[in-house]
């Protein structure tokens, strides 16, 4: 899953939520989402963490 991009985790996200929220999930696979819905936080925070870096380290090169 590390391979996913951006727009791709954060749309199965939202799908994951919206079916929580509207009780379309039962209880038996409730967890199961849930540890791919922080799976998927963790790597959209991941990719956002690297994406500022490289910015910045551009950005950086630009002030010298």
């Amino acid at each position: 899953m590390a391979d996913i991009k951006y727009s791709k985790a954060m749309q199965r996200l939202e799908e994951i939520i919206a079916k929580i929220e509207n009780e379309e999930i039962d209880v038996d696979e409730l967890s199961e989402k849930v540890k791919e819905a922080v799976v998927l936080v963790k790597l959209c925070k991941d990719k956002i963490e690297r994406a500022e870096l490289q910015v910045k380290e551009v950005v950086e090169k630009f002030e010298l």
